[in-house]
């Protein structure tokens, strides 16, 4: 039986299809990413917010349309169970999100024609599965690690706690241990990923562990970079900066999703009601030549317009490097669900456009201070054209925007050239390797 993949969803749900796939090469399973020639096809899902799930279950539609066996696994199995089941009868398998061990019972289940297998936890745990080869299906200039999962903090809008279950880190040996096994396989950055990387090892080490972790990881020989993402503005502690600023190899980029800056919506969504500003002043003071993302949520429940124009002033004087903007997504189960004063979707919309349309005049002039200067960048590939396709420090996968430069020499994927920026627009640099 020909097995196939498909992942949706974040680059933690990446790693768990990567996991998944170690397991079942484990124990002989020949997986594919092709899931036109596959008999089987293991669809790992995301439920974050609705566009999400109707992403993941036209996927799951689509292939039983196509005939094959589906296996659903992830976030949309977990919020789901049984209703995912009534509603799509002919899904053949499913897995909750801190069940991924039970993936090879069930694809033979699946494959000997047995009746329908469900494995999904009652009360989700996730534990990561240590001794797993996990098999990747991005190799490039950079790998994700995951440090932990699951969330205790409870934010209005989120429904992560309800489908990971509480925080659990990975110990520092193990970490350490897969980054070493990366470096030798090629990869040149990693990127730290959790639901909240700065909470790392409270829970197993009685305290914030990320300066110790990013310690041991810098002295990895043959690593260039060392990403952490999703911060947690408490938990931006003064010995996290300043290991960010000393550590050679820690690229100076901080990931902080803020979500708002009013004080009323701060409180409304269950996020650290503090000055958001004086942290950005401390940690720009701290780390010389410091980028920092941000993610708002617009139209939250209650939010009036006076407080999305704080947020916009408030972003209009802060000048993040990088910002992504999202339009508040209703889910059930939230805390907010219920909230009354929903903001019409017309409303949300008009928000969501003006502080974007804000922040890309922002972006520009942040971009344009780079030209004239030689920035390390790590090559990940070719264009089409013959350009060469890299990224600064200030710029993560897959989320952040792409430099371009041209060449004389060739050069291979992972290594990290020096470039001079000759021009930028608002979302890339352009320029030529020195």
């Amino acid at each position: 039986m020909k097995i196939a993949l498909l992942n949706h969803g974040c680059a933690k749900n990446l790693v768990d299809s990567e996991l998944m796939l170690g397991l079942l090469a484990q124990n002989g399973h020949e997986v594919s990413l092709d899931e036109e020639n596959a008999d089987i096809v293991i669809i790992n899902t995301c439920s974050f917010i609705h566009d999400a799930e109707k992403e993941s279950v036209q996927s799951i539609l689509k292939m039983i349309q196509d005939g094959k066996k589906v296996i659903v696994t992830g976030c949309l199995t977990q919020k789901y169970k049984e209703e995912l089941k009534k509603a799509i009868p002919e899904i053949s398998g499913m897995i909750g999100t801190s069940d991924i061990k039970e993936i090879v019972d069930v694809v033979n289940v699946v494959a000997n024609n047995k009746k329908y297998i469900s494995k999904v936890s009652e009360n989700p745990e996730y534990i990561y599965p240590e001794n797993i080869e996990r098999q990747q299906i991005t190799v490039g200039a950079s790998s994700y690690i995951k440090i932990a999962d699951g969330c205790n903090y409870h934010c209005g809008y989120c429904i992560i706690p309800n489908l990971r279950g509480e925080y659990h880190s990975r110990a520092i040996e193990n970490i350490v241990e897969e980054a070493n096994d990366l470096v030798k396989k090629g990869v040149t950055e990693i990127v730290l990923i959790a639901q909240d990387t700065t909470s790392y090892g409270i829970d197993l080490y009685g305290k914030q562990a990320l300066p110790e972790l990013l310690e041991r990881l810098n002295s990895i020989e043959g690593l260039g970079w060392i990403r952490i993402m999703y911060a947690y503005p408490s938990q931006m502690t003064d010995e996290l900066i300043e290991a960010i600023a000393k550590l050679d190899k820690v690229v100076k980029y901080v990931d902080l999703p803020l979500q708002h800056c009013n004080s009323e919506v701060l409180k409304s969504m269950r996020r650290p009601v503090m000055d958001y500003e004086v942290l950005i002043n401390k940690i720009r003071r701290k780390i010389p030549n410091v980028a920092i993302r941000t993610a708002f949520i617009v139209g939250y429940p209650g939010e009036t317009e006076e407080q999305f124009e704080e947020l916009y002033e408030f972003v209009k004087r802060v000048k993040f490097e990088k910002m992504g903007v999202f339009e508040y997504s209703r889910e059930k189960n939230t805390i907010s669900y219920s909230m009354e004063d929903q903001v019409p979707a017309k409303v949300k919309k008009e928000r969501y456009k003006k502080l974007m349309s804000l922040q890309q005049g922002i972006s520009k002039e942040v971009n344009e201070k780079y030209i004239g200067q030689v920035l390390p960048c790590i090559v990940e590939g070719y264009t089409d054209d013959g350009m060469v396709l890299l990224r600064s420090q200030h710029d993560a996968p897959e989320i952040d925007g792409m430099v371009y430069a041209s060449s004389s020499d060739s050069v291979v994927p992972g290594d990290i050239e020096n470039v001079r920026i000759d021009r930028a627009d608002e979302y890339d640099l352009f320029g030529t390797i020195v």
